[in-house]
């Protein structure tokens, strides 16, 4: 086709001012008009030709894989416009593959005990992820994975916590027997099982022991696992189906595949890009109105190492990427597309963007994050980036933030998100950190490892949470929720004595850094290992209503204005935790099927014994005794207990009937039946939570209290009790009252502190510790491992 012909017909579709298509195919040739019969061969070319043409551009994507050799780059002069749209869009739904891997064609020959090997081309230099007839294998690792556990993919999560030596990688011994470790990776949980950690081995040290960089993926660091812990990328460890390993210096890729897999006719892809498409505009010259539709995104390489950037207080580090990234974009959508097996976050919201429409996307087995809005931190005044305490002298005290670098008006519709945080457990399917008004609509999330949508604090507020379903979380952490929030912003310090006594100087504070109030609502939540929503340390300025809680309940930690109204809470109540005077808290009209399960509300700041602002007119399914537990703290005066009459429990639909005692209670009903996604499509794949019987229980057992010193302790017993104090396990004895002329009180012990050791013996509980006092009773004072404020100290207790 000669020059003159092509430009030709590009003056042709430049003349049609309503729509022009371009069409890419595999095996087309990038020197043709890009016509049904003549596509182009490449998306990169496509774009390059779009920005030439009028009107509404299609660029359709025939069925197959796009193989991109560097990522997809779109800047603002690649922009369409409201009425004329770029839109790159399947022939086919999902029969368009744009992937960041390559095609391999290899000759295999045995090598042993079942693995075979293969010579690898020169430009293949490194090997990521390695995928057979599309799925995804493992590296060469220690311990094996074990099907059907969950952290790692190895372990179970309530199996013993400690040290296996028989499954541990950091044995001297095995280490030993590795001939280079030199590029492997060691991954391993948190301690307290706050997500993850990795670390890449630079080579082995003189003592034996592993040479490692990293670690710095988690924003409240901790000791590595004892127990869950796994290295990969380590040929001596190849040993096991669908485990592999490249050996670089050679180019031959090694991998042990199942006994009945014809290898030699198998697809064989690895991955090339981190990122595979990404957006580069700016504020003042946005990227505009460019859409995908109809779509497959897969193979993208791991990013876990690249994630290293402290996100403020929260628990989080991010990584700035993801296989789709938009900085500096506007008015640009993704619509019923897939991601698929993408090793780090499958799309990535990065600084300023304005309303992005994420929409009947089905996005699954990501490595890290589903969809992650972050915004800029040099935007959030008197910013803090590690767990500690406020400077309130210095404080910057101007509301909101310093500019507009970050997302904003964007939103997630119908989609279906699972199976994220394949490789970084400190992850979520929704992730909002930084942002302002973010709308999270009709989306089904389950089976991963943390929360199912994460707030990571106050800034800066407007988020609107509705109509989804969330279960299946916190399947491989512990100490979050199906919904997480934390608001460490700048009125919040860890010592809550110390923040109500600056609330109570300027009561605009909590306010500073959420300026819109976040909306949780019409939405169905299920957890197992934590709560079903959890607003964790300081998260404050939230409305929470309509919601059906399935498991695990309400938990409410220090923070101010939470109003949750018209709840149902299944087999479980609220969990009001370490509340500051004069909250503003309130919880009404809600259906409760236990008592309420406080922990550590008695730290003498609760204003008068009372719990928040309103606690009432709310319907008790259990008993009087649960209803009225906690008169003493001004709450359920007007309160009930009776059936709530609900029409269908049993399958789902907890309505209650015309006579019903909730309705007195000012409860209304809201819809069972628009949970989650909404599309033909993803409500056919979409599971469904189990729904529970429901039963009247007391989750409020009394606990054992001893004296010690003239104070009242007692055994750390329960999930909340734990989650308050920071502990890593549910160990230790908690002081709940201490006088200040006795030894704890002038020793600088505080109510809710936790004696968790002494030395290297960690106290299991008060027998336990009267056991070394009395051990050690001719000493004068005995120095203690004590949890203070969640963070651990050592306490000179005078005897």
């Amino acid at each position: 086709m000669n020059i003159a012909f092509g430009l030709l017909i590009l003056a042709f579709l430049s003349c049609n001012q309503k729509k022009s298509e371009l069409y890419v195919s595999v095996n087309g040739d990038d020197t043709a008009v890009g016509t049904k019969e003549q596509p182009i061969r490449t998306i990169e070319r496509a774009k390059d030709m779009a920005s030439s043409l009028k009107g509404k551009v299609d660029i359709v994507l025939q069925d197959g894989t796009h193989y991109l050799s560097k990522p997809l780059i779109f800047e603002a002069n690649d922009s369409g416009t409201e009425k004329y749209p770029v839109t790159y869009r399947a022939a086919n739904d999902g029969k368009a593959i744009i992937s960041g891997g390559s095609l391999l064609e290899l000759q295999w020959e045995p090598f042993r005990d079942g693995i075979y090997k293969a010579s690898v081309s020169a430009d293949i230099k490194e090997i990521d992820q390695l995928y057979v007839n599309g799925i995804n294998q493992r590296m060469a690792r220690f311990p094996n994975a074990i099907e059907g556990k969950n952290v790692f993919d190895t372990w179970d999560l309530h199996h013993t916590k400690k040290p296996d030596p028989e499954n541990d990688p950091l044995e001297t011994e095995r280490i030993a027997s590795w001939s280079d470790p030199t590029g492997a990776y060691l991954h391993a949980m948190h301690a307290a099982l706050w997500g993850d950690m990795h670390w890449l081995v630079k080579g082995r040290k003189d003592d034996g022991s592993l040479d490692l960089e990293g670690g710095w993926q988690n924003n409240r660091p901790s000791p590595m696992h004892p127990r869950y812990r796994i290295v990969e990328n380590v040929f001596e460890e190849l040993d096991a189906p669908h485990e592999w390993y490249f050996n670089k210096e050679e180019r031959t890729l090694y991998y042990y595949p199942e006994v009945d897999i014809d290898l030699q006719n198998s697809k064989i892809e690895v991955v090339r890009l981190k990122n595979l498409v990404e957006f580069r505009g700016t504020k003042e010259n946005p990227v505009r109105f460019i859409n995908f539709e109809g779509l497959v995104f897969r193979h993208a390489a791991r990013s876990f190492m690249e994630n290293k950037e402290q996100l403020l207080r929260s628990d989080w580090t991010t990584y700035r990427g993801g296989a789709v990234k938009y900085n500096g974009a506007e008015d640009c959508m993704i619509l019923d597309c897939e991601f698929d097996q993408l090793g780090g976050n499958s799309i990535f919201v990065n600084n300023y963007n304005r309303r992005l429409t994420f929409k009947s996307c089905y996005i699954h087995h990501s490595g890290a994050s589903g969809i992650a809005f972050v915004g800029d931190p040099a935007m959030v005044r008197s910013p803090l980036f590690r767990y500690g305490p406020q400077d309130y002298e210095s404080m910057d005290r101007t509301p909101g933030p310093k500019g507009d670098n970050y997302p904003e008006d964007c939103s997630v519709i119908d989609c279906l998100i699972t199976m994220t945080g394949r490789f970084e457990k400190q992850t979520s399917p929704v992730q909002i950190s930084m942002s302002s008004r973010i709308t999270v609509n009709h989306c089904s999330i389950y089976d991963v490892p943390r929360a199912g949508i994460n707030i990571s604090e106050g800034t800066f507020g407007g988020h609107i949470i509705e109509y989804c379903d969330v279960f299946n979380t916190v399947l491989e952490t512990g100490d979050h929720g199906s919904f997480n929030s934390w608001g460490r912003d700048r009125f919040w310090t860890p010592d809550i004595v110390e923040t109500a006594a600056q609330v109570s100087k300027d009561s605009t504070l909590p306010f500073l850094d959420i300026l819109e109030p976040n909306i949780i609502r019409n939405s169905r939540w299920r957890c197992d290992h934590g709560w079903d929503i959890d607003l964790d340390d300081g998260s404050s300025h939230y409305r929470i209503y309509n919601n059906l809680l399935l498991n695990r309940g309400l938990k409410m930690r220090e923070g101010y204005d939470r109003i949750a109204y018209n709840n149902i809470i299944i087999n479980n109540s609220l969990h009001p935790h370490v509340w500051y005077p004069k909250s503003g808290d309130v919880f009404k009209n809600n259906i409760v099927s236990a008592a309420y399960k406080p922990a550590i509300m008695n730290r003498g700041i609760v204003e008068n014994g009372k719990w928040g602002k309103q606690i009432d007119s709310n319907l008790f399914i259990t008993n009087e005794a649960d209803k009225t537990k906690f008169l003493q703290n001004q709450t359920d005066v007007n309160s009930i207990v009776g059936n709530p009459m609900f029409y269908d429990g049993k399958n789902g639909d907890f309505r209650v009937k015309e006579q019903s005692p909730a309705l007195k209670m000012g409860f209304k009903n809201f819809p069972m039946d628009e949970f989650g996604v909404i599309s033909e499509k993803l409500r056919k794949i979409a599971k469904q939570p189990k729904i529970p019987e429901v039963m009247a229980m007391d989750l409020n057992q009394e606990n054992e209290v001893f004296e010690l010193y003239m104070c009242k302790v007692k055994n750390v017993k329960t999930m909340e009790e734990r989650s308050a104090a920071g502990l890593s396990a549910t160990q230790g004895v908690m002081f709940i009252s201490i006088p200040g002329y006795s030894n704890p009180g002038r020793s600088g012990f505080k109510t809710g502190d936790v004696i968790v050791s002494y030395g290297d013996i960690l106290i299991r509980d008060f027998k336990h510790l009267q056991t070394i006092i009395k051990e050690n009773q001719a000493a004068k004072e005995l120095t203690f491992g004590v949890m203070q404020n969640q963070e651990k100290v050592l306490i000179k207790l005078e005897l």
